[in-house]
């Protein structure tokens, strides 16, 4: 692939960065993370105006039809600026999860509102055993009537309606909906709230049976890894800034050669972060055979190395990574827990494993049958 970005590519992460710097600064961002929802309508209403919620979605939906690696762009901007509300649980991960599984009405009921700016919606996956495979699911809808508890949803506060995942299928609840109840639950990152969704009896449409949810799932992380190298961006540049200014012994600290190989690493991190995040996101939008491997190698670089920078960035900063008035310890929520959320390293690397392993199988069973000889030499094997 072409590793370079477009002129259109790059116009849309400078714009992005431009807007996200001017709607949501980080006094902006600190305002909205004190909030029970950190929401707001005004915001939402301006990443509307931008197209942002339509970014990956047909024009036939209302959305703006771009690609996979344009997304990677758009929420590399956001998680430098530690967008907070429901964007994320919103567009990527509902607005994915409806483009895959739903029917063309059921995308104009759900998605095309989404695209529009006019809802909010939250998905709701992980259960009382916290795994992220879904074939490890137990909750089931009987009779299109959901029973059972779901945990770590994140914006399901501000959600118009929630996506469930069940065992046997992806189900539709309205707000609003009897026997729905929704609490909160304390969460690392301050910017992205979380619920535990209760459900007693409670309706819900189906619009997913058996439908294979690898690509929005796969989409979903990608995202998610863009928005941990943007937060690893910016924590590097925090942490530079500092360096330059900060003396000690007479001399900018940035000068001693220990501070120098923190940052180098940094850098070293980032860089690799951002390139398995592209190629992602590449992968993606053009089917490769190996995208769902790459989104997990990205996942698996993205979620140690977001943990090793934020580190290093503390430690330079000294007792002033500590303190509540500098933004390091927000960067650094964010990566720890966007670190766990759809699968941590190990999960990924296991996946990996997994999918090495099918695709040997596979290959193995394409040679016997395209060679008698082996097929007749098995056969004869004791």
């Amino acid at each position: 692939m072409q590793f370079g970005l477009s002129e259109s590519q790059e116009f849309l992460r400078d714009s992005a960065r431009k807007f996200f710097a001017g709607e949501c600064p980080s006094a902006e961002m600190r305002r909205l993370m004190e909030t029970d929802t950190a929401y707001d309508a005004a915001l939402w209403s301006k990443l509307t105006d931008q197209g942002y919620t339509g970014i990956i979605f047909p024009e036939a939906y209302g959305g703006v039809g771009l690609g996979k690696v344009e997304l990677m762009l758009l929420m590399e901007e956001a998680g430098r600026a530690l967008l907070p509300g429901p964007f994320f649980s919103t567009v990527i991960l509902a607005g994915s999860l409806l483009e895959a599984v739903g029917t063309p009405a059921q995308k104009k009921q759900y998605l095309a509102p989404i695209c529009r700016g006019e809802v909010r919606a939250a998905v709701a996956i992980l259960e009382a055993e916290a795994s992220w495979n879904p074939a490890d699911l137990q909750l089931s809808a009987t009779n299109r009537k959901l029973t059972g508890t779901k945990f770590f949803v994140s914006d399901a506060a501000v959600a118009d309606f929630i996506l469930v995942m069940t065992r046997n299928g992806v189900f539709v609840v309205d707000r609003k909906a009897p026997g729905l109840h929704i609490s909160p639950m304390s969460g690392m990152d301050l910017t992205r709230k979380l619920y535990v969704v209760e459900f007693a009896n409670t309706p819900a449409e189906e619009i997913g049976g058996d439908a294979d949810l690898t690509d929005p799932f796969d989409i979903a992380t990608a995202a998610l890894c863009a928005e941990l190298v943007g937060g690893m961006q910016r924590t590097l540049e925090i942490t530079v800034e500092y360096a330059k200014t900060r003396k000690q012994f007479g001399k900018p600290i940035g000068m001693f050669q220990a501070v120098q190989h923190q940052c180098a690493d940094m850098y070293l991190e980032t860089e690799s972060s951002r390139s398995a995040v592209y190629y992602a996101g590449w992968a993606l939008e053009e089917n490769a055979p190996d995208a769902t491997t790459a989104v997990s190698i990205a996942k698996m670089y993205a979620s140690d190395a977001a943990r090793t920078v934020g580190n290093r960035g503390i430690q330079i900063h000294g007792g002033m990574g500590f303190t509540w008035e500098n933004d390091l310890h927000l960067y650094y929520r964010r990566a720890k827990s966007s670190e766990t959320a759809f699968g941590d390293a190990t999960f990924h690397r296991e996946r990996i494993a997994s999918l090495v392993v099918d695709s040997i199988a596979v290959l193995g069973e394409a040679c016997v049958a395209a060679n008698p000889a082996i097929r007749k030499r098995e056969k004869n094997c004791p």
